[in-house]
């Protein structure tokens, strides 16, 4: 499932035009990421070169029940460094975040936000997961 969400407002985000790197910390590893502007986007899943967009094209598993529209909250992350590039949330996702466990100021939905690329960025993806269908696997 990927695409676009007709029930939320469409967000205006400014593509980045010079390579920068996204640092994913999870609970088990770091993964350093190149973000090449010219590949964007790597996939079907969340808006074009967003968080979750990277990931998924690095192989890194992010949860994303929705399939990155806005819909829920299981691809939240916290952007530790570098928040101040991305696009500005949305009322909509920050109506999702109030569904995630443990959010902070620094949190993000990963399918919604997307770097200009003027600066690195550092996510940390949390250990929790809200997705109760794969928790029972």
């Amino acid at each position: 499932m990927g695409g676009s969400n007709p029930y939320i407002e469409k967000i205006e985000t400014e593509a980045a035009v010079q390579a920068f790197t996204i640092t994913f910390h999870t609970p088990e590893k770091t993964i350093e990421v190149l973000v090449d502007p010219e590949k964007i986007p790597y996939g079907p899943t969340g808006l074009p070169g967003s968080v979750l967009d990277v990931a998924l094209g690095a192989g890194i598993d992010l949860e994303h029940a929705c399939g990155g529209v806005c819909a829920c909250s299981t691809c939240h992350v916290i952007v530790k460094e570098g928040l101040e590039t991305s696009n500005e949330p949305t009322d909509d996702e920050l109506d999702q975040l109030d569904e995630a466990p443990a959010i902070e100021l620094q949190s993000r939905l990963a399918c919604q936000c997307v770097a200009n690329g003027t600066k690195n960025l550092v996510v940390e993806i949390p250990a929790w997961n809200k997705n109760l269908v794969k928790e029972g696997h």
